[in-house]
Parts: structure tokens; sequence; C-alpha cells
């Protein structure tokens, strides 16, 4: 076996991990000790990162060969990566000459590596002439980056992850870190058990797993964020709990912001945001760090945030406004104190670093800067770099959708699940003239609309490095050889570059001197020419060297020559990187949402994520084992808001905004507020779907989402719209599940998948017999489709979701009532003296689903029941006892086993806990379900100690 040190590649926590190999097989991963992200920690997403790369999944998902469409819908075919790249780089080269350069766009992402997005950026601003450069990032952190410029002068998060230890008081707003940032949640958790008198303030809409640790919990409506901070400064200012000394030395603005803040008062704020005056009160004084201290001291206070500032309409106000409290505070540059932007992606961070946006050039200079623009010209050896800014995400598909724009590039990134208001963004997948899809995962919805299909490698194959949320970058290394014809993303565009010069550039030197087929070399080779863009910049890597990573491990930047280490925090000087090195405040109104609920459109949706699941789970999704905690697509509602609309758990509803409607079934959760809606983000057109009335394939939850964006950042407003929901009157059912053979059940998804727009309402996951990872032995796959319709479809659609379950045999048992429109099968297996439920199909009368689902999912005996299979209703012939959902994915403990459990504890909430994990070991791997635990702990209260004899 051969282990590799790598990185893993999901969130932007950037943590290490080892992953283990035989061959050419990944065989293992865990958590790597030496890496100052994690300390050999892992989420659940981290630990299973292994499974999605076993051979059946690569083999069954994985694009494996350059594929061509001769004509859109139809079957790509394969072709030779010479004919790939010659046909790519004839019809860029042709729309080029024939319309310019900016009729074409390159729409890359924050899951490439650095090295891969710098020749990207090179391709594009260098090569090509557009700015049409654009990243997925611009969905996820540039609202985050144009908060940073606007006030502390560059694109630098100030702190570490090391400063949640030293914090005194957290401030978490718009981010459910416990999901979407398992490991460094698990740090905010020992740093709360080290320092039991640490305040947590957490703001969100939702009462989160994040809010279940809170002090001080503020349910603010969506989108008041800028007028919460603007109260907050507000009683600061009123109470003396400012810094005026820091403010004088440092800052410059404060007395414009002053003058803004004087009408947020606390009456006003309480009722913009829907909270209690005295919850913003203590939120003031605890962030400003004077609580029983006096003017003596200031305890340290740290933010913490991510998408819930960022995907607004107001995004840049919002990171700005809680800047501003950092300042007025002098919060910052200190252990434990400082705005912590969270990043979402694996390395946003070093996209951002290279540039690779449409408004920004290398090592992060701007692009309407003409000195920043000669610099980059003279590193590339171009004569310079265009100046006109390059269509960002929202306005580059608008441009394609409008006939702007006629050629796309797009790289590892999936808009046809994840840009908001998919109708625009499918219409110009539609009109562009050549689309080329550069992916790993044939799967991604955004393979449908390519006429040229390109294999990427992807983690465990690739070589390179990325960037962390702390500034911290690292390498990620090849544990095995690439599978197929896939190759390495910047080589792939570096290939694509030589063939594009040729035809643009004739008889002179290469801008892409890069060694393609030696990996290693090559990608040292664009890292160090990167390196070189950082000289005297803000990011200044120059002290550091490929070597250095190699053997020191992971480096934070700013490195510059000269320098032993990086910095752990920037501004402790109090000197900004501006032109009087003073930071600025930033004094912005509050507005609202770009879309306000009204009469038509009542409720406010928000989008977040699930613990289990990452961003369109091309990868995740591959996993049955990670839909265990929540199974398949829903909207969640209050209670009191369903009683309303007499909508009852389970319901199928129409949720609908001005772009777009989609068909889901709805559930009761009492962490919402009244007149709020939640759905995951990660339910796209692969995993949920339908038929529209008007016969349009329904594309998932980014059917809803709005375009609008932040004027300065041009991030989405993905975080909000108004919709309306209303019942679904659709009276036929389907339920199909079954188990299937490993090396064909995402195949067979994927064939079901292609069904479900035969249906107005369907949707179709995998699911699993989550058996403990360390029995990896006794795993299973199987897959589950349900669908609604008005009426029965034909028989020959039941027959052929049949055969793709495997239901074809004499081991089904069938019934059908053709007056009714309803069928039942049920296919069973012996083994032994045991009979099992290995699959079912209940169309038209779906209401044994109880009972069946159960009895299939948990491999329960089945030999007692014979036809009683097929007989109709929702009680079983014989008892049937679930085992509840899971809670610990590792370990596959239920709520059911965890509640049962409970019953027997005795002690504190930690005894409980304790007592819990020691019994069931739920919690006791990565960790990730822990704050659900606390959570069971907490509701169900401690026992009465035991009676002494």
């Amino acid at each position: 076996m051969q282990e590799t040190q790598s990185t893993c590649p999901y969130c932007g926590v950037g943590c290490g991990v080892i992953i283990e190999s035989t061959g050419t097989q990944i065989t293992g991963v865990r958590g790597d000790p030496a890496h100052p992200a994690n300390f050999g920690r892992l989420c659940t997403k981290g630990s299973t990162l292994h499974l999605t790369a076993t051979s059946p999944v690569t083999l069954q998902t994985r694009l494996l060969h350059p594929l061509q469409r001769a004509q859109r819908n139809e079957a790509a075919l394969p072709v030779t990566w010479d004919a790939a790249l010659t046909l790519a780089a004839d019809k860029f080269a042709h729309t080029i000459a024939q319309h310019g350069p900016d009729a074409v766009g390159f729409y890359v992402s924050g899951q490439l590596l650095t090295e891969d997005y710098y020749v990207f950026n090179k391709l594009a601003k260098g090569l090509v002439g557009t700015n049409n450069i654009d990243t997925n990032s611009r969905l996820c952190m540039s609202s985050a980056v144009a908060g940073y410029k606007r006030t502390l002068g560059a694109d630098a998060p100030p702190a570490c992850y090391d400063d949640v230890k030293h914090a005194q008081c957290l401030f978490i707003v718009g981010s459910n870190a416990a999901w979407a940032h398992p490991i460094l949640f698990r740090r905010i958790e020992d740093a709360r058990a080290a320092n039991p008198g640490m305040k947590v303030i957490v703001a969100d809409p939702r009462r989160t797993d994040t809010a279940g640790m809170a002090d001080l919990f503020l349910p603010i409506q969506p989108g008041s964020d800028v007028m919460l901070f603007n109260g907050m400064l507000h009683i600061m200012l009123w109470e003396g709990w400012i810094d005026a000394n820091y403010i004088g030395a440092h800052t410059t603005g404060f007395d414009e912001l002053k003058a803004l803040v004087r009408d947020c008062t606390p009456e006003r704020v309480a009722q913009t945001c829907g909270i209690s005056v005295a919850d913003l009160t203590t939120a003031a004084r605890w962030f400003a760090g004077l609580d029983g201290q006096g003017f003596a001291t200031r305890k340290p206070t740290l933010s913490l945030y991510c998408q819930g500032l960022n995907q607004s309409s107001s995004g840049t106000a919002k990171n700005a406004a809680l800047i501003n409290l950092h300042l007025a505070t002098a919060q910052i540059g200190k252990p434990g104190a400082g705005p912590f932007s969270l990043t979402g992606q694996p390395n946003a961070m070093g996209g951002r670093e290279v540039g690779g946006l449409a408004n920004l050039l290398s090592a992060h200079r701007d692009l309407a800067n003409p000195q920043h623009r000669a610099e980059v010209a003279a590193l590339w050896g171009v004569a310079d770099v265009p100046s006109q800014p390059g269509k960002t995400a929202v306005e580059m598909f608008q441009a394609a959708a409008d006939g702007e724009i006629k050629a796309l590039w797009i790289a590892c990134t999936n808009p046809a699940q994840s840009m908001p208001d998919q109708a625009t963004v499918r219409r110009a997948l539609q009109r562009a003239e050549f689309v080329v899809v550069q992916e790993a995962f044939s799967t991604a919805a955004t393979c449908a609309y390519a006429d040229l299909l390109l294999p990427a490698t992807t983690w465990g194959e690739k070589t390179g490095t990325v960037t962390n949320s702390e500034r911290r970058i690292s390498r990620v290394r090849t544990a095995v050889p690439a599978p197929g014809l896939a190759r390495h993303d910047w080589a792939i565009a570096v290939q694509f570059a030589h063939q594009l010069e040729a035809r643009l550039r004739p008889g002179m030197p290469t801008l892409f001197p890069y060694a393609t087929d030696a990996a290693d070399a090559g990608a040292e080779a664009v890292w160090n020419e990167h390196r070189e863009s950082t000289r005297g910049r803000d990011l200044d890597i120059t002290g550091l060297s490929w070597e250095t990573l190699e053997s020191a491990g992971p480096q934070q930047w700013p490195l510059p020559e000269g320098a032993t280490t990086g910095k752990a925090r920037l501004y402790e000087d109090g000197v900004f990187p501006t032109a009087d090195g003073r930071a600025r405040f930033a004094a912005h109104a509050w507005l609202p949402t770009a879309e306000p609920r009204e009469s038509r459109y009542p409720f406010s949706l928000t989008t977040g994520r699930l613990r289990d699941q990452w961003h369109g789970m091309t990868r995740t999704g591959t996993l049955g084992r990670l839909f265990g905690h929540v199974a398949e697509p829903s909207l969640q509602m209050h209670p009191q808001d369903m009683e309303r609309r007499k909508l009852a758990s389970g319901d199928l509803v129409h949720v609908t905004s001005k772009r777009g409607s989609i068909v889901v079934p709805v559930q009761a959760d009492t962490t919402l507020g009244l007149s709020q809606v939640f759905m995951a983000m990660h339910w796209g057109s692969e995993f949920l779907s339908g038929l529209s009335s008007t016969g349009e394939r329904l594309a998932g939850v980014n059917a809803l989402t709005t375009s609008a964006f932040c004027p300065s950042s041009k991030q989405p407003e993905l975080k909000h719209a108004a919709v309306k929901v209303l019942k679904a009157e659709l009276p036929w059912t389907l339920l199909a599940m079954a188990w299937l053979p490993a090396e064909g059940a995402l195949a067979a998804r994927e064939a079901l998948s292609a069904l479900m727009s035969q249906f107005p309402f369907a949707s179709c996951v995998p699911f699993s017999n989550n058996t403990p990872l360390d029995e990896p032995g006794r795993e299973r796959t199987g897959v589950l489709l349900r669908a609604a319709a008005h009426e029965a479809p034909p028989d020959a659609l039941i027959t052929q979701i049949e055969a793709l379950l495997g239901m074809v045999g004499a081991d089904t048992l069938r019934y059908a009532d053709k007056k009714r429109g309803q069928r039942r099968a049920a296919r069973l297996a012996r083994k032994g003296d045991n009979t099992t439920l290995e699959g079912i199909v209940l169309a038209g009368d779906t209401s044994a689903e109880g009972w069946l689902k159960t009895l299939l999912q948990e491999e329960l005996p089945a030999q007692t029941y014979g036809r009683l299979l097929l007989v109709p209703g929702a009680k079983a012939p014989v008892a049937v006892q679930s085992r509840g959902k899971p809670v610990c994915t590792c370990f596959n403990v239920t709520d059911a086993a965890i509640t049962a459990e409970l019953a027997k504890c005795h002690g504190t909430d930690d005894d409980r806990l304790a007592q819990l994990q020691g019994q069931l070991r739920c919690g006791t791997n990565c960790g990730s379900c822990v704050p659900e635990l606390k959570r069971m702990v907490r509701s169900t209260g401690p026992l009465a100690s035991k009676p002494l004899a």
C-alpha cells in the first residue's frame, strides 16, 4: 500500500488528507495529523472520499474519453484528443476572427487548482485578449473580496483558525458552520469547552445546528444584516463602547458612517430585523468586548461569516458593515479578533490570488489600474491586457442567451445546476454556437449541453496547490494515475492554447512554456510564474518555494523573500494596504432584499447546505450513505404556515417564483420563522425534476432563485427569493426502489433520472444500508425513484422502470389493476433460510410505502409475507419496526437508537453525551453529527438521579 499526502477537495477549510492506494486504485483516506488546518480530523464528506473514487463509481460516472456531438441533442461520440483540441481551436479562432475576442467566454471554478486557474486566466486575458473569464467563486466569495478591498484595502482575510481559541466572543452570522465547515466547527467546540466563559452570538433566519450552541441567537429576517450591524454600531456609539483612539490613528471615513447610523435606533433595528432591543444591546456589548471589563481591557471578538452575507444584492454592504464594527472597536490585528470570511470552495482563495475573475488580474491587481495591467502584460510577454472589464458569471450567461457571446468554455463547474435563474442559463447554453465542457464527471447536468466534452482529472489524480480560508497554501498530490484518457485541467488549457496560438499569433514564441508531459514539473513551472507575479504585492510569496511546500508542509501568505514563515494575522501594526495606510469605514444604508415578499409571493425562500452533501453532488451524490441524513429533496416550512394551507408533511407542493416553478414534497420545520421556507442548494435537475405544464423539464431549486446581484461584487442573491407555495394535486403516485449491484447502481440511477421528465414531479436518489465505515464489506447500494402525475402513465414506462431496477425475472411478484391505474411488483431474494425484499414498485397506490420501504432498506426478513407484499394499505400485515433516521453516518446510529439510549443516561448534558458516545460510538469518528447529538441531549433533559438503596 502507498500513502500520499494531499488536500480535501470540498470546502475552504482545506483539510489535509492521507490517501491510501494500491496500484491504480484509491483504497482509503484519513485525516493528516500534521496538517495545521485539521490535525487529522475529517468530516463525513472527507472521510468517505475514497468511496467516491472506487472503480465502480469511476466506470459509471466519470468522463473517460473526449466526446463530440455532431448535432445538439444527439449522443456524444468518442474522438481523439488531437481531434478534440483542433476542433476547439478552430471554433474559437473562427469566432474571434468573425466577432472579436469578447464573443468568447470562459467560466471556471473554485475547485480548480491554482495552476489551472493561472493558465486559464493567462489564456483568456493574455492570448485571446478578453476579460470574459469568471468563476463560480463569483457565486461564492466575490462579496467578501469587495468588502475586504473597500474597507481594509486588499482581499486578505486578516485572521486565522487559531484565533478561535483566543476569542472571548464569537459572532457567527450568515454561516451554518456546523454543516458547511464542520472541521472548523470542531475547533469552535474545543475552544468553548476550554473556555466556558466564551460568548457565542449567532445571527441567522433559521435556528441551525450552529445556532444550537449560541448564548445569544438572533433570528433576523432575511436580508436585514446591514441594519443589524448598523444598529449595533449605533448602540456602541451611544454607550461609548467604540475605540476613539484606534479610529483616529488608523482609519478614515468614520464621521460619514456615524451620521448614517444615527437613524438606526434600537427600536427601528429591532422592528426591521425581527429581534428584541434587549438582544440587540447584548450583542453590541458582547461584540465590543467590554462586558464586565469597564474600559481597562477589551475582550477579543472574532466574526465568522459565509454565504448568508455574500450571496446577496447587498453583499458588499453586509461585509463592509460587519468590518466597520471591528474597526470601530479595534477588534482586528490581535489574537482572537478580526473579521474572518469562511471560503466556500477548496480553492476560491487561490483563484482570487491569480486574478481569476472578470475584474481582477494576477496577485490581487485591479483591472482598472493601468500600471497593474502593464505589470501583468510585461510578466506575460504581451503588448497589453484588455482594459474593458469582462462579463461576470450572471452577465456572461445573459450575454450568451442574448447571442452576444458565441462560444463558451466551462471547466470544473456545473452552471446548469448552480447558477440562479436556470431558465436564462439553459437558454444561454442552447443558444451558444459552441460549448466546451471540461469536466471529470459525465453526470453533471451541464454535460448535456456540450458540443465537446473534455475529460479532466480530479481528486487523487491531480498535482498542484490550493489555498484555504486562512491564506494557507497546501499541496495537492497525485496518488493514482488518471483513468481513461483524462488529463489535468491546466494541461488541457495549455495544449488548447498552443493550438490557438498557431492561429492567433503564428510564428511568435509561446506564452505557455510549460511541459504537459511531466505533470509535476509543469505544475511547478506554472506555480513559479504565479509566485513571481506576487512580488511586492500584499500576498507576496517570493520567499516560498515548491521545495518548501514539499518538505515543510502548508504555508500561509504573505511570505516575502527573506522571511522564514508566513503571517498568521494581518494588520497587527494598524497599517493597511491603502494609499495612506489607513483602513476605510464604508457607510452603507440598509436596503431590503432584491425581491421582497408580497401578496402574490408571500414566502421568503432561503437556501443553504446539507450536512453530508456538497454543491451539485456530482461527487457526494455517488454515495448512497451520504443520503442517510437527508434522504430526498424537500421544502421546509413552519408547521403553522403548513396548517393554514392544510398541508401535511410529505404533500407535494408547487413552489413558484417570478422565474420558474418546481414541484417538491413539503416538510414541517420549527427552525424556520413564519413566512419563510428553506430548500437545500444541492437539489438540481440531476436529482429533482419533472415536466412543467408547458413541456419544459423542471430545473431544480435554482429554477426559483434570482440573478439580481450586488452592484459592487456582481454576486447574485442566491440566498433569497420571494415565492408562493400551493398544494400540487397529483393523485397518481409512484415509488420504485431496489438494491442493485455496485457496478450498475449509478448507471441505473442515471437512466432513471432521464425518465423524470415523463412525470410532473419526480426525484431520483441513491440509498444505502448505511453500514459502519469500518465494515466496508457489507455496504450495499440502491436507487429510489419517486414520481407523481395527474393520471397513470403508459404501462410501457412502468415496465421500463421495473427493468432498470432489475425486476424482470421469476423472482419478482406482480399485481396489476388497469382500471384503477395501479401496479405493484416485489423482487425477493433467498439467502439460506432467510428471504429479503430486494426491490419494490408501487404504482398508483403508494400507501404501503411506510412498511415496505423499511422492510427493504433495513434488510428485514420477508419470508413470512409472500404475496402480502402486494397488498395495498398503510398498515403492515405483520408489525415492522423501523430503526429510524441515521444521525451518525460513520457508525450508522439512528435517532431512534439515540433516543432510547438517552433514556438511560444521567447527569449533566456533557455527562449524558459522553455516556451516549461510549455506548453507541456516535460522534466519535468525524464528529459531524455532534451538534445534532447535543441538540438531542438538550431536548431530552436530564433524568433524576437514581435513588440510593
